[in-house]
């Protein structure tokens, strides 16, 4: 070689022939170094998530552990929300729009004074009323959304026979189907709060609403359903007409005297109640209830037949009604003590014999200036009875006749 190729350039290719694989493995270093960081941003992200879900569950079992201090605070009842602040500050915006996703409960009413009540608390009041110890806890109710219901009854019988094979059939005739309207009053109850007591969320104002309502309802249709004059109120069974047995005809109601002014008679003085027992129809008997007030009660518990064992025998379950001959016997405070010519105890079925009629909405009108400074809550509903069928009621009356 002379000393000129000597000094003659290499070609770079020659000298490092491995450079390719070095940037190739270069290339795999940084992208593992950088796919290292990434799996390390990852896994920290899932840990602060995770921290963070626990503290919200904690958040949560502390919020279930704490009392609730306002059923409107439920965030899933928007009509509770609304009618709280209705009730409490008369926020009418909150009502508006707002649409109860209940039966029967879906509009409000604004343009006719006040409000619907909403579904918790109506339910609340109809589970008091239906509780209640009145004649609506064995009648017949009906929900209605006219002003009327009416009950038809029919007093004839089809006419029935044996036929050849051959043989003519005789068409049925003298039906005779009578109409019993049953009119629907308005019944209210006008509780009062002061606005103090309504500032404060811890007052449970739907409860005590209901509550108020509800006592104030019971006791108003428990004495119409019995005594009631059908004069803006429903019409009770005992202010029907009322004739002896044997000459009872329908549109009033027949009764069995005791043969004692003012008491039981002196000798077999059971023997009254199983003859109204007996004067009722066989076909109404099987669901026969006597209803009579507590002093009654007391007397009548006392009684034993010629055997020497007692008619009246009580509940053998909680909640199970005591019974009379064998029949359940429904206290209602708002029958006739025992006295000289009075009915203090019927007879009869009740689910047949007399109907309740209501709508089922329920309204409530806040005024806070008639009786400043309380406030004014006035509540209303419709409800309406009547006797439905006179074959299915008996009295016990307590006279010589």
């Amino acid at each position: 070689m002379t000393q000129s190729d000597a000094s003659c350039p290499v070609p770079q290719a020659a000298v490092e022939p491995d450079l390719p694989v070095a940037e190739v493995k270069a290339a795999v270093a940084g992208f593992l170094s950088e796919f290292k960081a990434f799996q390390d941003d990852i896994q920290v992200s899932l840990q602060q998530q995770e921290e963070r879900m626990t503290m919200l569950d904690r958040k949560h079992a502390q919020a279930v552990t704490r009392p609730v201090l306002s059923r409107a605070d439920d965030a899933g009842a928007p009509h509770l929300k609304a009618f709280d602040a209705y009730l409490r500050s008369g926020d009418e915006n909150a009502m508006r729009g707002l649409e109860f996703e209940t039966k029967g409960l879906n509009t409000q009413v604004a343009g006719e004074g006040g409000y619907l009540v909403d579904p918790q608390t109506a339910e609340t009041i109809r589970g008091v009323l239906h509780g209640a110890a009145s004649i609506r806890a064995i009648a017949s109710v009906v929900t209605v959304e006219a002003t009327s219901f009416d009950v038809l009854v029919d007093h004839s019988d089809v006419a029935s026979g044996w036929a050849s094979e051959t043989g003519a059939v005789v068409e049925s005739t003298g039906h005779a189907i009578d109409r019993i309207p049953v009119r629907l009053h308005e019944l209210s109850a006008m509780p009062k709060a002061s606005q103090r007591l309504l500032d404060d969320s811890a007052f449970d104002i739907e409860g005590w609403l209901a509550a108020r309502i509800a006592g104030k309802f019971a006791r108003a249709e428990a004495k119409a359903f019995i005594d009631g004059d059908g004069d803006d109120k429903p019409r009770g069974f005992l202010d029907h007409p009322k004739v002896a047995e044997d000459s009872w005809s329908w549109g009033s109601l027949g009764y069995i005297a005791t043969g004692n002014n003012g008491d039981f008679a002196t000798t077999n003085a059971a023997d009254s109640i199983v003859d109204l027992v007996y004067a009722l129809g066989a076909g109404y008997r099987a669901n026969g209830t006597f209803v009579m007030n507590s002093k009654t009660a007391g007397a009548v518990r006392k009684m034993k037949d010629a055997d020497g064992r007692f008619l009246w025998s009580d509940g053998l379950a909680a909640g199970e009604p005591a019974r009379l001959m064998g029949y359940p016997v429904l206290i209602a405070e708002d029958m006739p003590d025992i006295a000289s010519g009075s009915y203090a105890i019927a007879f009869g079925d009740f689910g047949a014999g007399y109907t309740i009629a209501e709508r089922p909405d329920m309204r409530v009108l806040r005024d806070p200036f008639s009786a400043k400074p309380h406030v004014l809550f006035y509540a209303t509903k419709r409800v309406g009875g009547d006797v439905s069928d006179f074959k299915a009621i008996k009295l016990l009356r307590f006279s010589q006749d």
